[in-house]
Order: C-alpha cells, then sequence, then structure tokens
C-alpha cells in the first residue's frame, strides 16, 4: 500500500513539474513510437503530398526509413518513455551495418521532425531528439566527384552522335537535374533570349495498392506464402549474416523472392499513383537560367529532327512538348536515359560515374571559370550557399592569382609555381 501511495505522489509531482513548465502531456496512454510514425505519415504527411507541399518521393523516402529502422529498432517504446539513449543505440547499429552518415542523418530529420509534432500537440513533453547530437553527413557524403573539362568535352563529342543527344549537351551546360533536364519543355525555352525557365521536372512515383484490401491482392497472397518470409528475413535464424532473434544487428540483406514481395503494389490490377509523372521543382529549383548563345542552333536543329519524327509518328504521337522524348512523343524513362549516360561514358572512355555528377561537373567547371559563388548557386538552383560551396576544391583563376601575388610578396618572385 505504500508503495503504492509513493508511486502516485511521485506520478503527481511529475505532473506539477510538466504544469509548470507549461508542459503537460494530454490524458490517456501515450501512443508508441510505431502508432505515432504512422499517423505522423498517413495523417500529417500525406495531405502535404496531396496538396503539393510534399513531394511523392520523398514520403515513400520516410515510409522506407521508417519500416527499415525507425520501426524495427525503437516502435515498441512508448513515446513519452523514449530517450536519447535509445536513438544513440539505433545509430551506432546504423554505422556498424554499414550506412552512410548522410543515411544516418536522414533517420534523425524524420524522426526528429515527427517528435516535435508531437511535442507540439501535447503527445510528449519534449523531443527527445534534440538532446541527441544528429550525426554528421561529412567525409566522402560531402566530396564532388567531378569530371575535367577535357573529359566533358570528349562526352560531347560522343553525346552529339546520339538522336538526343543534345540532352548531354543542355545538361552538362546548365547544370541540369536528370528529372529537369527530361521534364523540359519547348515553351519554357527563349532562343532570342537564350533562356530556360526550369520549371517542370520528370519523376516516377511508386505505385500503391487500388484494389479494396492489398492483402487479398494477388500478389499479397504470395506476400503471406513466400518459404523464406521476405519481409522478416533478416531476423530469422537462416539469415546469412547468422542473426536471431535475440541478436538480430546484422546487415541487410537481399530480397531472396524472385517474385519481390516487398514492390508487389506494382502489379496491383488496380494500381495508383505511380509511373512518370511532371511535378513542379521546390523553392530555388525552380528558376530561369541562361544557356550559351552556341546552343541555339544546336536546339534548332534538334527541333528540326523532332518535327520530322513527329510527322513519320502520324497519330501514334503523344504532343507533351518534352524537349526529349522518346519517338512518339512520351517521356524518357529515366533509367533508359541512366543507361544511355552509362553507355556513353565507355564510348568517350571516361570514368564511370552517376549521372547527377555531370551536374557536378558543370558547378566545379564554374567555379573553375572565376564564376561568383552566388551566381553558381543561381544556376544550379541550391537552396542553400553551403550546398554550392561543396566545389570549392577547384582553384578558381582567382585563386591562382592571389596564390601568385603571396609568392611575390613573400618571396619576390614574380611568376607563378
Amino acid at each position: 500500500m505504500a508503495e503504492s501511495e509513493t508511486r502516485v505522489t511521485e506520478k503527481v509531482q511529475e505532473l506539477e513539474r510538466e504544469r509548470d513548465k507549461g508542459t503537460p502531456t494530454k490524458p490517456g496512454r501515450p501512443p508508441t513510437v510505431a502508432d505515432w510514425m504512422t499517423t505522423y505519415l498517413d495523417t500529417i504527411c500525406a495531405p502535404q503530398v496531396a496538396s503539393g507541399k510534399m513531394a511523392p518521393r520523398t514520403l515513400d523516402d520516410y515510409w522506407s526509413k521508417t519500416r527499415n529502422w525507425i520501426v524495427p529498432r525503437l516502435g515498441k517504446h512508448r513515446l513519452d518513455r523514449l530517450t536519447p539513449e535509445h536513438l544513440e543505440r539505433m545509430y551506432a547499429v546504423m554505422f556498424e551495418v554499414g550506412k552512410a552518415p548522410s543515411h544516418v542523418l536522414k533517420v534523425h530529420r524524420i524522426l526528429s521532425r515527427a517528435l516535435d509534432i508531437a511535442h507540439r500537440r501535447g503527445a510528449v513533453s519534449r523531443n527527445i531528439a534534440k538532446l541527441v547530437d544528429a550525426p554528421r553527413a561529412g567525409g566522402d557524403d560531402n566530396e564532388v566527384e567531378a569530371f575535367s573539362q577535357e573529359e566533358v568535352r570528349a562526352i560531347l563529342r560522343e553525346a552529339a552522335k546520339l538522336p538526343n543527344g543534345e540532352r548531354w549537351t543542355i545538361g552538362l551546360a546548365l547544370g541540369l537535374r536528370q528529372g529537369e533536364s527530361l521534364g523540359l519543355c519547348w515553351k519554357y525555352i527563349d532562343l532570342d533570349r537564350c533562356e530556360v525557365r526550369v520549371w517542370w521536372q520528370i519523376q516516377r512515383n511508386a505505385w500503391k495498392h487500388g484494389c479494396p484490401d492489398p492483402v487479398k491482392c494477388t500478389e499479397g497472397k504470395h506476400r503471406r506464402a513466400c518459404p523464406k518470409d521476405c519481409q522478416r528475413h533478416r531476423h530469422k535464424p537462416d539469415c546469412p549474416a547468422g542473426c536471431t532473434r535475440k541478436r538480430h544487428v546484422c546487415p541487410p540483406v537481399p530480397n531472396p523472392c524472385p517474385r519481390n514481395c516487398t514492390g508487389h503494389a506494382r502489379s496491383c490490377p488496380q494500381r495508383v499513383g505511380g509511373g512518370l509523372v511532371f511535378r513542379r521543382p521546390k523553392g530555388k529549383s525552380r528558376r530561369t537560367v541562361p544557356f550559351p548563345a552556341e546552343l541555339v542552333p544546336l536546339l534548332q536543329e534538334h527541333r528540326a529532327r523532332q518535327d520530322a519524327v513527329r510527322i513519320a509518328a502520324g497519330e501514334q504521337w503523344q504532343d507533351h512538348d518534352l524537349v526529349f522524348c522518346r519517338e512518339d512523343g512520351r517521356p524518357i524513362d529515366p533509367r533508359h536515359d541512366w543507361e544511355e549516360w552509362k553507355g556513353l561514358l565507355r564510348r568517350a572512355g571516361v570514368r564511370d560515374a552517376r549521372v547527377h555528377d555531370g551536374r557536378h561537373s558543370t558547378g566545379a567547371l564554374l567555379i573553375e571559370q572565376g564564376v561568383n559563388m552566388r551566381t553558381v548557386q543561381e544556376i544550379l538552383g541550391h537552396s542553400d550557399i553551403r550546398v554550392t560551396q561543396r566545389y570549392t576544391h577547384v582553384a578558381s583563376p582567382v585563386a591562382r592569382e592571389a596564390a601568385r601575388q603571396m609568392g611575390s610578396a613573400l618571396f619576390g618572385r614574380t611568376d607563378a609555381n
């Protein structure tokens, strides 16, 4: 009896402390982390996607990181009993299995944002994620892999031999993202003023179930019947890393199911919301960019060839006003674009790289030519100048001149060595 009274007294004192701080929690049993993350993503984030405030792929990424890390590691904890040590242990495990610092930082930000909303709505008295030092996305994550001027020219020479080769010329000249290049429309190109309005981009959204009961969907039945239990495989005794339910800290393993259980929504006969879509860029990504006058004749020739293809296609042509498109006018699949880029690099005799590294090369070349950092930020559409500053490893002519002057001042030299 005395123990019960002591516990009640402690609880009353705790509530009084929260009242005095102005942070009382709502009555009732607080949700678990898994429950709150579901509420946060389905009830708070999903409407933002519908209104255009959040990109569909961003929500998909939030769900992916929540399913893979937050729920398995923290999901059973009550929201009000979550501690900084819980988060720090999860981050330590992520680093142990080889996750990049940027990946860990994204998980931290997703969780911190969800806890911040929970705090504002009275579900918890504080956001404990703010008591944890955020993982730093440093090291190799911030290194820019850019092509040299000679390598870019070799790539452009090979690109000139392709039907849509101007796609790479424009992309490298303006530093466009892949989706921005593939979503570029003729009405947004001003050949007289040599300007491009980057107002749309192409994205591939993940498919979602359109059937009333996804569990009973044809592919859903297979997910439940899979002998290796694909979705929970990493927690099974037969995991290649040798983990068990008591100790299942192991690196993620490839999905052993030949029918890709976890992605079965794309096989739903009533699937919705997926495929290639047009989307407006966010923030400073929506911009007007000038381009070199040398591109004008190339674009004119490209449009003339495209007009001939359109006439030959006849009724099969689907007009989206795209600058770069397939032979029937439809958008180019980013996967096919990626494959073309890889082949282009091989034929040009340069190292293998991501499509996005072409954009990095544009930034590096602009800095190398002495272009002001703020101007480079405007051209590339970076929302934060710190992103642009990753290109400062390139020695610009201004920096070389400064080195020459320092050499002259210290050693009496007039030449740059």
